[in-house]
């Protein structure tokens, strides 16, 4: 038991040390020595439990995968309008982009190593999808906006917020923008619904 745990342990140090190597340098630039030197656990350890720089990899986009899924499933049920969850979902992948070093990192290996299983955006482009879908067939779009666009959209400015929190993270000094990326994006959907939402006409 003792020894199942202290794998336990060590698997969890990998993972995590690898997750931050991969998102500051991404996967070309990282090395398994310096991996195993920022866990504190030797080569040897680290090949019991994971073959290549592959299979490491591998491991931290299935874990960015599950924080991710389960950060969204856990999102509190409101009865809100669908383009306003999806919003909400959209603002929730921006925090955890933030907060967490392993969604940042699976996020960056998808495009650096592209797996369609693997990839970050799987975890949560179906149920943004459907909802955009939703907001469109419930009347909330502009005519001429399409479920498509607004995924097109979405994607961008995930990627936005990815490289902001990265750039955040590498300098943390204080800046004089005074918000979070979290707190830019709300903004920026709110702009984005002016353009995007059906107005009723007003009057004759």
């Amino acid at each position: 038991m003792v020894r199942q745990e202290r794998a336990v342990r060590t698997r969890r140090a990998l993972l995590e040390a690898a997750a931050a190597e991969f998102d500051r340098h991404g996967y070309a630039g990282t090395s398994l020595s310096r991996v195993c030197r920022n866990a504190g656990i030797t080569i040897g350890a680290l090949t019991f439990h994971f073959s290549n720089k592959s299979e490491l990899a591998d491991a931290v986009q299935s874990q960015g995968q599950l924080i991710t899924r389960t950060a969204l499933e856990n999102l509190p049920a409101r009865p809100a309008p669908a383009l306003h969850q999806a919003i909400d979902l959209m603002l929730e992948l921006a925090r955890l982009l933030e907060a967490v070093p392993t969604v940042r990192s699976a996020a960056r290996l998808s495009r650096e190593r592209p797996k369609p299983d693997l990839a970050w955006t799987a975890s949560w482009t179906v149920l943004a999808q459907d909802l955009f879908v939703d907001a469109y067939l419930d009347g909330q779009l502009s005519a001429a906006v399409r479920p498509a666009s607004l995924m097109s959209l979405s994607m961008y400015l995930t990627i936005g917020v990815e490289c902001r929190a990265r750039a955040d993270q590498e300098d943390p000094q204080p800046d004089d923008r005074g918000t979070n990326a979290v707190d830019e994006l709300r903004r920026v959907w709110d702009l984005i619904q002016h353009g995007i939402c059906h107005r009723p006409p007003i009057g004759p």
